[in-house]
């Protein structure tokens, strides 16, 4: 036996790891398990997920004393779920039981009833559980099996999955092939879940259930000041140590309700590890004189649930009655962290009030001993006795975010004397820069570190690049930025008068800075840059005020129409079909695209923007009011924006958003706002959230501000960081994004040149040759990819690295020089994706008619393009393998045949459930294929597809040749049984068409019929009832009422996934 297969190089080399370095207890299952009491897990079938036998000796150990009922309603409770709940609802349901403990009553020997809370795990000395580590386990659901390749299991709960896959595979394999099946098929393996694990012996991930792969994270440090280490026994070191691992179970996982959906948030490798250290922190409180210290995780490293993992923590472990008091500075960021709070389970002020209203409510909130309070700092507006204070609790913990401008001055000190006895403590996304004395003075120095680079290198976040357009066009304004970004922080701290304050102060800076003319040419540039880079994602535009905000949407508007205009202006001059439906597309989506301004309400804002010639009132109302969606309710802005769907795709804004709003898809930041420190590294880290195919966020600066941010960016991006052994600074020059851009795209399209070249089909002859040289070559590289799905995909992944790479350099000057070959890498690609959209057996036979017979007309016709289908009734199949032994493009030709026939076969099992043998032939047919790729195996296999399609074109034609359509087919198919006699065979077919005749004109009809049960069990009525009928039902004298119980049980499982709704989308 080989000794590199994936048990080998993986699975046993993880077990014996998890064994012999981390203590837990290693089973082998595979083929070796038996059922029973005494089995070797103790499961008496392959469905059971809960190892009961290691349970109930847990719940005695460590509930000890109660009655065998005590013991045996708590395992129930664990071990039962209702089938009507999704998987991620009855694990949240599991986690609070694991981890809460299950309540039961009991009756003690007195006869008295009693309430108990079972422990399941021992929190606090976690060495004290059972640890399980089994290797192929098979797990049977209610109509597939599968067989897990790790579980760990605690206590007999199934805490940990791991799906592992051979060192050369990539982890999304494991993600996209594997754990999204089982999610499917075996959803009850994590029903009690805890943790996912991906790996490959190399390198490895760590997630939920309800994980996308892009949010699957490394685990790269034990310590925080180490240097980062992507490999995989980093990661079991660090997740699956039993200390560790029970406290990222206890005390690390979340349920977010606040994104509209329920994710499952497991925290993320330095999220663990500074809250940690936070906690460390709070225990030596008195030690510290309240100072807990400043933790300092860059933005969009998820700073909002590390303070919810850490006051949880708090509450939790360290106990006692502490009050958590945080504190912003603006309404937008306090609103963003309670919905973190409150959509995390913590919070809710509609039913505990919790967030402060005025001063004086902040005052009674603070006397009430609530978990969680928040407020704006604005709120200490009065002048308080320390004596006497707000509270003199010393369990006050106050959580100050992102609130360096407030943390010296009359309220900072209004807070102290009203909480004299508290500890403070400084979340921020930047760090303390030069002059930050006092904000160390009151929080103490950094407690944990993550920043901007090492969040970069961890793949928490983008990298942010920068392209200084005020200085290409002449509009910078370099000398006034650092007077007017002094104004701004003293004035925006209240927000009052903000545009008069800074004309009355700064006067001539201010008219230089919002001149109109220089405001029209900021808003003819954005509308070109921004439409140039459509496909990239949302954009923000940073004006220095309110009213700039106004005008500058009006100048947008008007330039954006102009441009509309312009391009379709060129459509004359553009002679090729491709560019011509790229231009179309570019089009469409800028008259979809909507735009707003958000900007804070003010009194007497309507007589202030009137002065300026602006009317305000119909932007608070889509501020208020939000837009309207397709089925006339109304959807808020903020979400609109979030929503990467959602048409509105430009904010315009000038305070608002610029903090603790995090929006994935926002890709283009267009700062015209002199701006430093932190809030200058608040605001371009609006641009750095990871998002599906986004490669970087791009920094326009209109106003010249790299000097501030090569100041800003000395301090935020390495300092504080022992684990790389430097000082942070490595050079980089964030004024020099192109270059490094152009790079990335150079290397990406290196990789498809070489690819091809291995091939020997040049990239350089798609480029070069013309007309049916062309052609020819384009096929030739299709050929290459082609070689099996193996080679297809890895080809595709490579073209798509060079799209994004290319279209991050869009706005590049260099780009230009790489235009011809993204042209030739998107025609390859394009024309395989084609072959598998618009598969169809006639396209085949027409492109190998051309080999044959030379009839390719003289028209220039585009590769791929759809054809007038045959009608494949009329086949002439000998014709057809005639055709392909002339044919030189053999693997794409078998590809292309292979797209059919998945196309049509998926069809037919959606259709109809008993066509799975058409399903697993085919199956047969491909691995043969994929395992070796000679002239003979390629040849065999178009035959066997051939005769694989003649036996589809059987199938097909079966359903009229029985006299149904498609729908009765499947209904009879299910209703049928062997060695039925003729007339009963013709009374089934009646049966099956007057049956469903009556479910879609009645019962199916009802709205949403699957979601209730009262529904569901109505349409099951009415199918056993039909088919038990004497008249209607099913012939008497073949079928028992076993049989009609099991067939209603068929059609009914039948109905249910096939009529969501009538008619059925599966049969449109």
């Amino acid at each position: 036996m080989s000794r590199m297969t994936e048990d080998n190089l993986v699975q046993q080399t993880t077990a014996d790891y998890m064994r012999d370095s981390l203590g837990w207890e290693p089973v082998y299952a595979y083929n070796s398990e038996d059922f029973g009491p005494n089995s070797l897990l103790g499961r008496t079938s392959r469905k059971e997920v809960v190892l009961t036998r290691y349970l109930r000796k847990s719940l005695e150990r460590l509930n000890p004393g109660l009655p065998n009922s005590a013991y045996e309603d708590a395992t129930r409770e664990i071990v039962e779920y209702s089938t009507s709940q999704s998987t991620l609802a009855t694990n949240r349901g599991k986690y609070a039981l694991l981890k809460d403990g299950v309540q039961v009553s009991y009756r003690n020997v007195q006869g008295e009833l009693k309430l108990e809370r079972l422990r399941v795990f021992d929190f606090d000395d976690s060495l004290q559980n059972h640890f399980l580590c089994v290797r192929e386990l098979w797990i049977y659901g209610d109509i597939y099996h599968r067989r897990a390749d790790i579980v760990g299991f605690v206590n007999g709960i199934p805490l940990l999955f791991m799906e592992l896959k051979n060192v050369h595979k990539d982890l999304r394999h494991a993600y996209e092939d594997n754990l999204s099946d089982y999610k499917d098929t075996i959803p009850h393996i994590f029903h009690h879940n805890g943790i996912i694990v991906l790996g490959n012996g190399i390198d490895a991930k760590v997630g939920t259930i309800s994980s996308k792969y892009e949010h699957f994270y490394d685990w790269k440090r034990l310590n925080e000041n180490d240097p980062g280490v992507v490999e995989m026994e980093t990661l079991l070191k660090g997740v699956c140590d039993k200390r560790n691992f029970m406290d990222l179970f206890e005390n690390f996982i979340l349920f977010d309700d606040s994104p509209g959906e329920t994710v499952k948030i497991l925290a993320q490798n330095h999220q663990f590890l500074g809250v940690n250290r936070a906690i460390e922190s709070v225990k030596n409180r008195h030690e510290r004189l309240g100072k807990l210290g400043v933790f300092w995780h860059t933005q969009g490293s998820g700073k909002s649930y590390s303070m919810v993992f850490f006051t949880r923590k708090v509450h939790r472990k360290i106990g006692g009655n502490f009050t958590f008091l945080v504190v912003t500075d603006r309404d937008d960021l306090d609103t963003q962290i309670y919905k973190t709070f409150a959509g995390c389970g913590l919070t809710n002020h509609e039913k505990d009030p919790c967030r402060a209203s005025s001063g004086d409510d902040l005052r009674q909130l603070l006397s009430e001993h609530k978990s969680y309070i928040f407020t704006l700092i604005q709120k200490f507006n009065q002048a308080v006795d320390p004596n006497t204070g707000y509270s003199l609790r010393d369990d006050v913990i106050v959580i100050s975010d992102e609130a360096h401008r407030t943390q010296y001055g009359l309220l900072a000190l209004n807070m102290r004397n009203a909480l004299p006895n508290a500890s403070f403590i400084g979340f921020t996304g930047t760090p303390l820069f030069q002059g930050d004395e006092k904000t160390k003075q009151m929080f103490g120095d950094y407690i944990s570190t993550y920043d901007f680079q090492r969040a970069v290198e961890d793949e928490a976040t983008v990298p942010l690049y920068y392209d200084a357009r005020g200085d290409k066009l002449g509009i910078a304004t370099n000398d006034l930025n650092e007077r007017i970004a002094e104004k701004l922080e003293e004035f925006e701290t209240d927000d009052i008068n903000v545009e008069e304050r800074l004309e009355r102060e700064l006067r001539r800076d201010y008219h230089i800075i919002t001149a109109e003319k220089r405001l029209k040419q900021i808003a003819q540039d954005f509308v070109i840059h921004y439409s140039n880079a459509w496909e990239t994602g949302k954009a923000m535009s940073v004006c220095i005020d309110k009213v700039t905000t106004v005008r500058m949407y009006n100048l947008i508007q008007d330039e954006w129409q102009k441009r509309i205009t312009e391009l379709k202006s060129n459509f004359p001059k553009i002679h090729d079909m491709q560019e011509f439906v790229y231009q179309q597309r570019q089009i469409n989506w800028m008259k979809e695209t909507q735009m707003a301004i958000v900007v804070s309400e003010e009194q007497g804002e309507i007589e202030k923007f009137r002065k300026w010639g602006l009317d305000i009132k119909p932007h608070r109302q889509l501020i208020k009011s939000g837009f309207e969606t397709d089925d006339q309710k109304r959807l808020d802005i903020e979400s609109a924006f979030k929503k990467e769907s959602h048409p509105f795709r430009v904010a315009i804004v000038c305070a608002m958003w610029l903090t603790g709003f995090d929006v994935p898809s926002l890709s283009t930041l267009y700062l015209d706002k002199p701006l430093k420190a932190h809030t200058l590294m608040q605001t371009i880290a609006r641009a750095n959230r990871k998002n599906e195919g986004k490669n970087n966020g791009l920094i326009v600066d209109y106003c010249g501000i790299l000097k501030n941010l090569r100041a800003a960016l000395a301090t935020y991006a390495g300092r504080g960081d022992e684990g790389r052994g430097g000082d942070g600074e490595d050079g980089r020059d964030p004024a020099k994004p192109d270059e490094e851009l152009l790079a990335d795209l150079v290397e990406s399209i290196a990789f498809v040149r070489a690819f091809l070249h291995e091939g020997h089909a040049p990239l350089d002859d798609i480029i070069e040759q013309t007309g049916f040289a062309r052609n020819a070559a384009i096929l030739a590289a299709k050929e290459v990819a082609n070689q099996n799905d193996e080679t297809r995909k890895r080809f595709e992944v490579m073209c798509r690295e060079v799209f994004k790479k290319f279209k991050a350099c869009l706005n590049v000057s260099g780009i230009n020089a790489h235009r011809n070959e993204y042209d030739a890498i998107n025609i390859v690609y394009r024309s395989l994706q084609e072959d598998r959209d618009l598969a169809d057996i006639s396209d085949i036979i027409q492109k190998l008619h051309g080999v044959v017979d030379q009839a390719i007309t003289t028209s220039n016709q585009r590769i791929g393009e759809s054809t007038t289908p045959y009608d494949i009734s009329k086949i002439d199949f000998d014709r057809l393998r005639k055709e392909f032994e002339r044919s030189s493009a053999k693997n794409t030709t078998v590809q292309n045949l292979k797209n059919v026939i998945e196309k049509r076969l998926r069809r037919l099992l959606m259709q109809n459930p008993l066509r799975t043998d058409f399903q697993q032939h085919y199956e047969e047919i491909v691995d043969e294929y994929n395992r070796e790729k000679d002239r003979l195996t390629i040849e065999k296999t178009f035959e066997a597809l051939l005769k694989f399609v003649e036996g589809l074109n059987e199938e097909e034609s079966r359903a009229m040749r029985e006299g149904l359509d498609e729908e009765s087919l499947a209904i009879f198919d299910l209703l049928k049984k062997p060695n039925l006699s003729a007339k009963d065979v013709k009374r089934i077919k009646q049966v099956a068409v007057e049956l469903l005749r009556i479910l879609k004109d009645e019962k199916l009809k009802i709205d949403h019929w699957r979601d209730k049960e009262s529904t569901r069990d109505a349409v099951r009525v009415v199918i056993r009832d039909f088919l038990y009928s004497d008249s209607t039902g099913l012939p008497v004298d073949s079928f028992t009422d076993e049989d009609v119980d099991e067939k209603t049980d068929l059609v009914f499982r039948h109905v249910f996934w096939a009529y969501p709704i009538v008619p059925s989308p599966v049969y449109v």
